[in-house]
């Protein structure tokens, strides 16, 4: 017997909450009838409990993505981007709720939730026009025998998993372009954020999108579920966003069955600042690359790197910024900095920072939790960090700015590409031609110059190194679910 789903969290009670697992176009309960909680990381308490997927329900989310699959292929591109425009215009409409959805159980603040929204909206927009221009190529081959005709086709069934701290976004930037490219896909998000990654099934069956071509299931079980659809020979794709550690995890288990592989992994991004910055621009700069989400970002700046001259001047000033934001419960108004997502993530970031602290760093502003219900940490900037501080190691994920003064431009490169990962990097400087010198220098994917934020629907987003392979916005996004198809023919 199925669970009514609790009302609405905001009061509307002519609004229902989809709390089962969503295959085949309908709202459905776990197989064995499990549940999970989903807390409120401003309190602690339960906001309401969510279907817990199983290893057969997972099969049967394939089953029923496998079945819609030729005939979603089949669909007139237009048709495909119609329906995502209707789907970008549903999520304008409903912007308010869905932020206020993602504070709920992100615990993020109103601002930055909101922002997201329309972050995530933008997806679809971009995808509804993409959608239309999967062109290929003709052209003959070089001995004059034949032509070379390139057509694309889409990959086929999608296993699409997706991490908490951007429900909404980090689900519409791998849907958006499955959908447009032709795709059919199962949607596993994480297990603290299910609600809003349910909303977007709802959104997406309101604009149009036949029985079965996106399935949702949250499920605890996140080992055991993945693996079942990878091991499902009728599964062609996986796209995953989170931890470098399950990355190579579930690049392991792909290989089982050759599967197709997007992964948009760690980050520990460095941000470098030289003497000749505008240093106001740097410290904005800094505030939005450090402090959008509280921190929990994978674009997040984990790393600051100020040249030696202006080294104590920007730290002075970004520990006067970081310690005047209002810390509070991400669902009121006023509150720049909601809570960590939950209780893990305040004892990893502590952690790091009491590490730092008892290596000989000094905090400027923060430095521990405060006395309150919630996974809260303090906004902190800690200055003479030991280069070598796992600080500077780990992806913190949490409100905190390590900074490290260096003497010259080797330097800061070295320091800056000392690491695993290669997600991102920011560059503040006065002088383009170092800016791009450095830019070229820097072993990232991506790079912020003069800029404390690279996120882009129409830009490709992804890393090198241990940071992931593939790109996803921009047209590389949609020839992510595509195959290419070469044809040697004579006429």
């Amino acid at each position: 017997m199925t669970t009514p789903p609790p009302a609405d969290p905001y009061g509307k009670e002519d609004t229902i909450m989809l709390t089962e697992l969503y295959i085949g176009g309908q709202a459905v309960p776990a197989g064995d009838g499990g549940r999970f909680d989903v807390l409120d990381p401003a309190t602690g308490q339960v906001i309401a409990a969510v279907a817990d997927g199983t290893a057969d329900d997972a099969i049967s989310a394939v089953d029923a993505a496998h079945a819609a699959a030729a005939s979603w292929a089949a669909t007139a591109p237009r048709e495909r981007a119609e329906i995502l425009r209707a789907a970008f215009e549903l999520m304008t409409e409903r912007a308010e709720d869905l932020a206020r959805l993602i504070s709920l159980e992100n615990g993020k603040a109103l601002p930055d939730a909101r922002g997201e929204v329309t972050y995530a909206a933008e997806f679809f927009r971009w995808y509804s026009e993409e959608a239309v221009r999967g062109a290929g190529q003709l052209t003959t081959a070089p001995s004059g025998a034949n032509r070379i005709v390139v057509f694309h086709q889409p990959v086929g069934v999608c296993v699409l998993v997706t991490p908490w701290n951007f429900p909404a976004a980090m689900a519409t930037r791998k849907m958006g372009p499955a959908l447009a490219a032709g795709c059919t896909m199962i949607l596993k998000p994480a297990s603290d954020t299910p609600l809003t990654a349910l909303a977007m099934a709802e959104i997406l069956s309101a604009a149009g999108v036949p029985p079965g071509v996106v399935n949702v299931l949250p499920a605890r079980r996140s080992g055991a579920v993945v693996s079942a659809m990878l091991h499902d020979p009728r599964v062609r794709k996986l796209s995953f966003t989170g931890s470098t550690e399950v990355g190579r995890v579930l690049l392991r288990e792909a290989a089982d069955q050759v599967v197709n592989t997007s992964m948009e992994l760690g980050g520990n991004a460095p941000f470098v600042v030289f003497a000749d910055a505008d240093l106001d621009a740097a410290i904005e700069g800094a505030m939005i690359a450090k402090m959008r989400n509280a921190g929990e970002a994978c674009t997040a700046a984990n790393r600051f790197y100020v040249e030696a001259p202006v080294a104590d001047e920007f730290a002075r000033r970004l520990a006067s910024r970081m310690s005047a934001l209002v810390v509070g419960p991400g669902t009121e108004e006023g509150t720049q900095v909601g809570p960590l997502v939950n209780q893990d993530a305040v004892d990893k970031v502590h952690s790091l920072v009491r590490g730092s602290l008892e290596g000989g760093a000094k905090a400027l502003a923060g430095g521990g939790r405060p006395d309150r219900p919630g996974f809260y940490y303090d906004p902190t900037v800690l200055v003479n960090v030991h280069p070598d501080a796992p600080i500077l190691r780990e992806e913190v994920f949490g409100p905190v700015a390590p900074i490290v003064s260096f003497d010259d431009e080797d330097e800061a490169v070295r320091m800056a590409n000392d690491t695993e990962f290669g997600l991102v990097s920011y560059v503040y400087t006065g002088d383009l031609a170092r800016g791009l010198r450095v830019t070229e220098r820097l072993e990232a994917g991506m790079v912020g110059l003069n800029r404390g934020l690279v996120s882009d629907p129409a830009a490709p987003f992804g890393g090198v190194k241990q940071s992931g392979i593939g790109r996803e916005g921009g047209h590389e996004g949609m020839l992510d679910y595509m195959e290419t198809k070469y044809v040697a023919v004579d006429w």
